[in-house]
């Protein structure tokens, strides 16, 4: 009974800090602008290939491979974290072992799994420490980035062992009492025999701290990860799910824009009447954006892949697809409270566009989806990009001297050159003169 009352204490407590992180991301997203979702087939099917199929990941087949058997492993072994969760209410042991050779596929699935991941997290710890990744390396990425990454990865590497300690001497307490076990736990089955020395009192006291210290580490990360690059962790399958489905190269117009444009190529034109005037154009702080754009930022998992492909940071210049998530999720986390204190017309003197993301870093993107194409969770860097340009160039009227030229030129001209539409076509004059003789 103690061990249910102190295990439900537990439970509460996380649940309540939780809901109360989760309370404070819900309202940021309420800043944000609507953004309607079409399509739905459509995206189940790119959630179950991209999300569920990790199938952008395998660009670097090793690492890719690793990482997708942690992300299935970590779906396996959630069915073992309920049964824990029910069994510390209930005061039962292994309730769900019911289900018969159902669990014993699952509880075998998910102790291979555990050791699988166990290596991984090894694997990608060597790789962070001694290894010199180049896309792990950046102006963005500071010390607290790379304790950020280590953190997660050490959290989950005790989530293992304890997992695996708790199935080797849950094993050991059958032997001894004489049970059968419930499940089968292969990789579990060969530590067994490291530990037949022990006594049944030291036997049962590690299955007891196995098993606390496993299910408080979950409770405990669960709480860490919205704090975290790693909240990805929940919101990579949902960012897929509402990620684009049209081509990543279709640049989505303005509504307000077209609707003027329309009305002065046919001023009878009728349009939804409670279509309210815009209240920017583009993007100049986090309120501006959509709240896909938000969800974007939320899974960034600051793995690198989009920066390392980026032609514009490649030849040196300030642009980092990765950076300009990193800072829209900074900047709601500053903004974001006094946003909720004294409403979305708050100011704190500051911009995401200009106080984080600099018009050199904008002006710097080409536009070409690579970030887009390679990342893993399908966020779409250039929409955002190419928003807070709008915002220069409609409300600022800050874009580059080369874009100024282009614009007087469309206005004066009709064309973006430099020329008279009186003189356009003299290039053909002599053509012409020649086929005459």
């Amino acid at each position: 009974m103690l061990k249910q009352i102190l295990f439900a204490f537990a439970l509460v407590i996380t649940l309540a800090v939780f809901a109360w992180t989760m309370r404070n991301i819900f309202k940021y997203f309420s800043f944000t602008k609507k953004l309607p979702l079409k399509q739905i087939p459509e995206r189940i099917r790119m959630t179950l290939k991209v999300a569920i199929g990790q199938s952008k990941i395998f660009r670097f087949p090793l690492m890719g491979l690793l990482h997708a058997l942690v992300f299935w492993g970590f779906l396996v072994i959630l069915f073992g974290s309920i049964e824990m969760v029910i069994d510390g209410l209930a005061g039962s042991e292994r309730a769900l072992s019911v289900l018969g050779p159902v669990y014993d596929f699952l509880m075998a699935t998910g102790d291979i799994f555990a050791a699988i991941i166990l290596v991984a997290i090894v694997i990608f710890l060597f790789r962070r420490l001694f290894m010199h990744i180049n896309r792990f390396y950046g102006t963005e990425m500071k010390p607290v980035s790379k304790a950020d990454a280590n953190l997660a990865l050490t959290f989950i590497l005790l989530l293992m062992v304890s997992l695996l300690g708790m199935n080797t001497f849950y094993l050991l307490e059958c032997a001894f009492s004489g049970n059968k076990p419930e499940g089968v736990f292969p990789v579990s089955r060969l530590l067994y025999g490291l530990f037949e020395g022990m006594s049944p009192a030291s036997i049962h006291f590690w299955h007891e701290f196995n098993w606390w210290f496993h299910i408080l580490l979950i409770f405990a990360f669960a709480n860490v990860l919205p704090y975290s690059k790693h909240f990805h962790v929940f919101m990579s399958v949902p960012n897929v799910f509402v990620s684009r489905v049209s081509p990543l190269g279709y640049v989505e117009n303005m509504d307000s824009i077209t609707r003027e444009v329309k009305l002065m190529l046919d001023p009878q034109a009728v349009f939804d009447g409670d279509a309210a005037p815009p209240s920017r154009f583009g993007v100049a702080d986090v309120e501006d954006i959509h709240w896909v754009n938000y969800m974007n930022a939320l899974s960034c998992t600051e793995c690198g892949r989009c920066t390392s492909v980026c032609p514009a940071n490649i030849t040196g210049k300030l642009l980092s697809p990765r950076k300009i998530m990193m800072d829209t999720r900074a900047r709601m986390k500053e903004k974001g409270p006094g946003m909720i204190k004294k409403g979305v017309d708050f100011s704190d003197g500051k911009s995401l566009n200009g106080s984080y993301i600099t018009e050199e870093e904008l002006w710097a993107c080409t536009m070409c989806n690579a970030c887009a194409q390679e990342c893993p969770v399908n966020i779409h860097q250039p929409s955002l990009i190419l928003d807070m340009r709008r915002y220069l160039v409609l409300e600022k009227s800050a874009a580059p001297a080369g874009l100024n030229t282009v614009f007087a030129n469309i206005e004066n001209n009709g064309a973006p050159w430099q020329f008279s539409p009186h003189d356009r076509m003299k290039w053909a004059e002599e053509l012409y003169m020649n086929e005459t003789h």
